[in-house]
């Protein structure tokens, strides 16, 4: 897809630890040694040294499982076994992407190795894929799993859909429900839509490690998460270093260094880059090629560690998605789904539906952070964030409410039950909680928990103006559902279903 581009810049931080393979020797507490990219990635025809000897790629271009990467001489883990240990089934390699899908993308290089999506490469030695079975159990995994119980969250070569739950997805007996269902199964995000994204991910990371070597670009959000729709952007998340950034200064400089690059040197391939500086800053564009809008945004670690964790979400409960595709078009069509416009981020959203969902007297779903800790450990090491969660069984509710009770229940409960003066959406400790006494919240109209390191994901409602349409959108979906029982009267179906 792009061209191979020259250095634009240097990393803002000492030229040493641009020439320096053992790059780092003293790591902050609350950072990860390593990195490891989550996902598969499109490459050319490469060789490359697998643990048991050569091995030559086949002339078309393969879908590659990653390598654990280390900073320096760190290793990932304690001991090269406890690497092994996993006993999920390793990542297989997908079908080839076809021509049409590549189109300029692709591109051969010269040496017969090529180094794709790594930071600093381990030795030779300790080049691992997570193998099919091991002996050793992870110390990680140990206690949250068990043997007899099979893990709820799809591997991610599943991540494109139909996936495993698609079995389970609930049984509509009512008319409400059925359009709830249907309206989920047409605007659902596709492989096809994922494999776009992974695409532009893939190329644009190649060409950002030209300006930051040591960099990885990883992609989060809805199109990881399970909650994608066949129109959400991508949000990538670029790993400079394994040191904490700080996102005024240095997230800033970073993000002008890649902004000129996708001004200048790709600027046929991505349009209309912006930087936008936002307390987490950010570079929106346009990948031509895909036709997909992107944020990207530096260090935000949290970013990827929640994508997996909704992710666990999205899976548990069969009746988790469809809820959370309805609230998010119904958010979207009236006007209330915009951080910029004041109103309430995506992210938010998804945070009240499961919040919602946790509440009920008889709960649909669990705190996954207090019951699986070790799965979601907030200091865990990157390279095993994505993994974690696959142990985790389905979660068995008594509750067997239909997907048209579930949301005009979530709509009754923002406009009746709710306390917005008091009370504090947690999905980390599944309940609604004192709003804590800190700047953060103080004066907010709206205060969601960051599940992770406890900021406010709705603090872009800052106007009472806003918060009051908001929940007057609430109250009105909740009357309407109530009275008629028919989505139609709170979204325009066949519009939304061809716009997808």
């Amino acid at each position: 897809m792009f061209p191979n581009s020259s250095n634009l810049g240097r990393p803002p931080f000492p030229p040493k630890y641009q020439q320096q393979s053992t790059l780092f020797t003293k790591l902050p507490l609350n950072i990860p040694p390593t990195l490891l990219s989550h996902q598969q990635v499109i490459v050319p025809p490469f060789r490359f040294r697998t643990s048991v000897g050569n091995v030559e790629a086949t002339p078309a271009a393969t879908l590659v499982t990653l390598q654990p990467m280390t900073y320096g001489s760190v290793s990932p883990v304690s001991t090269l076994d406890a690497l092994t240990s996993f006993q999920g089934r390793k990542r297989q390699s997908q079908q080839s992407v076809t021509d049409g899908a590549k189109r300029q993308r692709i591109h051969p290089h010269d040496s017969d190795t090529t180094v794709v999506n790594q930071a600093v490469p381990l030795p030779e030695e300790r080049r691992h894929s997570f193998p099919a079975s091991s002996s050793i159990q992870s110390p990680v995994l140990h206690a949250c799993r068990s043997p007899a119980l099979i893990g709820c969250v799809p591997p991610l070569q599943d991540t494109s859909f139909p996936d495993p739950t698609e079995t389970r997805l609930s049984v509509a007996k009512d008319e409400l429900s059925q359009q709830v269902l249907e309206l989920f199964q047409a605007c659902r995000q596709q492989a096809s839509d994922l494999n776009k994204k992974e695409l532009c991910r893939t190329e644009l990371q190649r060409e950002i490690q030209l300006i930051f070597p040591q960099s990885r670009l990883f992609l989060v959000g809805s199109s990881l998460n399970g909650f994608g729709t066949r129109t959400s952007d991508g949000d990538l998340c670029l790993v400079v270093k394994e040191e904490p950034v700080n996102q005024k200064t240095e997230a800033r400089h970073i993000l002008s260094l890649v902004h000129k690059l996708f001004s200048t040197k790709l600027s046929s391939y991505i349009e209309r880059p912006q930087l936008i500086r936002a307390k987490v800053p950010i570079v929106k564009f346009r990948d031509k090629v895909s036709n997909v809008d992107f944020d990207l945004n530096v260090n935000n670690v949290i970013g990827i560690r929640n994508t997996f964790l909704l992710r666990t979400y999205a899976f548990i409960e069969n009746r988790v998605r469809p809820l959370v595709l309805v609230v998010k078009k119904w958010a979207s069509f009236h006007e209330i789904n915009d951080a910029s416009r004041g109103t309430l981020n995506s992210y938010s959203l998804v945070l009240m539906v499961l919040h919602y969902l946790q509440t009920l007297p008889e709960p649909i779903l669990p705190s996954l952070q207090k019951n699986y800790p070790e799965c979601f450990d907030p200091t865990m090491q990157l390279h095993l964030v994505h993994q974690a969660p696959r142990t985790i069984p389905p979660y068995i509710s008594k509750n067997g409410s239909s997907l048209g009770d579930l949301l005009i229940g979530f709509f009754k409960y923002y406009a009746t039950e709710f306390d917005w003066s008091h009370q504090m959406i947690s999905v980390r400790e599944a309940k609604a909680i004192a709003r804590p006494d800190g700047i953060e919240w103080r004066n907010k109209f709206i205060c969601v928990e960051e599940p992770f390191d406890g900021t406010n994901t709705a603090r872009a409602v800052h106007e009472k103006q806003k918060f009051d349409m908001i929940r007057g959108e609430f109250a009105q979906a909740w009357q309407l559902l109530r009275d008629k029982r028919d989505l139609n009267c709170i979204l325009p179906l066949k519009a939304i279903k061809q716009k997808r």
